[in-house]
């Protein structure tokens, strides 16, 4: 339990300060806030909006209700938990990458269904979008990079049972 403590801890605090480092920013946050960006404006339109999108900005232009995907919204803490707690937790190193790529691509599809939903919550009611976005999808993000995790031990458990009870 201590290995993994300190190892969650470690592989989070060096993560957390890569993300904050300008080459960090410019290299791997603003492009993945930028396609993050795109790919929700490219739902939205799908469902009968018209969109201006400028930067990380998607504004409704019959409306003009807009929101921005800033820091905190592009699910990119959420990720660097759940990459923390996999590479603390201990499994082999391609189970714990397979494992980090699918919880990412998991998170970020959440994500999505998040902004895009937000999105439509504020058309509707700007409290109520306060609301959702400050409180429900805020707790629900870092609770489904919990579940991701939880779903990945579950299956490492399942893989060692398997692999240790195969035949040699």
């Amino acid at each position: 339990m201590k290995r993994f403590v300190f190892l969650f801890f470690f592989t989070m605090m060096c993560l957390f300060v890569l993300e904050l480092m300008p080459w960090g920013q410019v290299y791997v946050v603003q492009p993945l806030t930028a396609g993050l960006t795109r790919i929700c404006a490219f739902v939205i339109e799908i469902f009968g909006r018209d969109l201006n999108v400028s930067g990380i900005v998607l504004t409704d232009i019959k409306t003009g209700f807009a929101v921005q995907i800033a820091a905190g919204c592009n699910g990119i803490e959420a990720m660097i938990l759940l990459t923390a707690a996999m590479v603390a937790f201990p499994a082999s190193w391609r189970y714990t990458l397979s494992g980090i790529v699918f919880g990412m691509a998991g998170l970020q599809c959440l994500n999505v269904l998040r902004i895009v939903s937000l999105f439509f919550l504020g058309l509707w009611n700007s409290t109520a979008f306060e609301w959702a976005h400050l409180y429900v999808w805020q707790a629900l993000i870092m609770l489904d990079s919990l579940l991701i995790f939880l779903i990945w031990i579950r299956y490492n458990a399942k893989a060692k049972v398997t692999h240790e009870t195969a035949p040699a």
